[in-house]
């Protein structure tokens, strides 16, 4: 069995916010009042940081196009567990940060506050189940992966990896980088060959993706695959690989991510009044038993 120093090193992140919180940092809402520090989580920590970048040092080292490949493999067989949407966000709720001092928010709520934001906006019932079960795809730290295989900014492989791309000289230990089959602009693609072939970093993102295609609309779709993909939808690094359509469908993505940068809080969603909406609109879109 692993030891818990050899798993620390593995996957730095003990908290699955740390993440989201760097997210937060880098791209703060412009819209929003200036807080003081003190009114914040303490996202700059130095300790909070180093957490990061260790993150992100095993993530850029060891994405590469050939352990994509072996992650779908592994997981797109969806024969890890069956259960219905709510038992996977039960199962999620075991991702509570008890250690947290700042929230005390199950990613029940997360979700909630994320889709209840755009429910409040007047949006369709599509983008609302959207924005409440985008981050289901963590279920897979439960199936013992590390989180930087699980959470983080995504981007392609297979091609150049982009400066764009937050800690870009971690990517010099990723092997893909002196592979002269990889390490060019277009690598194994074409120009303007579309996303649709174009292999992203394993994570979440990606896999919930794989769950749903069969489920919802087109834009849902984009906006589950590639909420992550800062280094497009904020840096515009890989328009030389997008078609038309992703041009389209990326402003989906966009509409999105406010709603789950920025509406994390404190205050707890009440749970049993909004299930019974939320249960119905489950019902709409996706079949009783999930395969996981």
């Amino acid at each position: 069995m692993e030891n818990s120093t050899n798993k620390n090193k593995t996957n730095p992140m003990q908290n699955i916010d740390d993440w989201e919180d760097n997210l937060m940092e880098r791209y703060p809402d412009p819209e929003l009042p200036k807080k003081e520090k003190s009114e914040f989580r303490n996202y700059v920590d130095s300790e909070r940081q180093d957490t990061v970048r260790e993150f992100y040092r095993l993530n850029h080292q060891f994405q590469t196009y050939d352990f994509v490949c072996k992650k779908e493999d592994e997981f797109l067989q969806f024969n890890r567990k069956e259960m219905s949407l709510w038992d996977a966000v039960d199962f999620l709720n075991t991702l509570v940060d008890d250690s947290d001092p700042d929230i005390d928010l199950d990613q029940l709520q997360h979700l909630l506050q994320t889709s209840e934001a755009i429910r409040a906006d007047g949006h369709p019932d599509w983008f609302v189940l959207t924005g409440f079960l985008h981050d289901v795809g963590k279920v897979l730290c439960l199936f013992d992966e590390p989180q930087w295989a699980v959470v983080g900014d995504t981007f392609p492989v297979g091609c150049k990896f982009s400066d764009k791309i937050v800690y870009p000289d971690f990517f010099e230990a990723n092997p893909d980088s002196s592979n002269e089959k990889y390490n060019t602009k277009y690598g194994i693609y074409q120009p303007n060959c579309g996303l649709e072939h174009v292999k992203m970093s394993w994570g979440h993102d990606e896999y919930l993706y794989q769950i749903m295609k069969d489920y919802l609309p087109e834009p849902a779709l984009y906006i589950i695959r590639y909420h992550s993909f800062y280094a497009q939808h904020r840096e515009n690094a890989y328009a030389h690989l997008m078609n038309k359509k992703d041009i389209e469908m990326f402003e989906w993505v966009k509409t999105f991510n406010p709603y789950d940068l920025y509406t994390k809080a404190p205050i707890k969603p009440d749970v049993k009044k909004l299930k019974p909406y939320y249960e119905e609109l489950v019902k709409k879109y996706l079949p009783e038993i999930i395969k996981f």
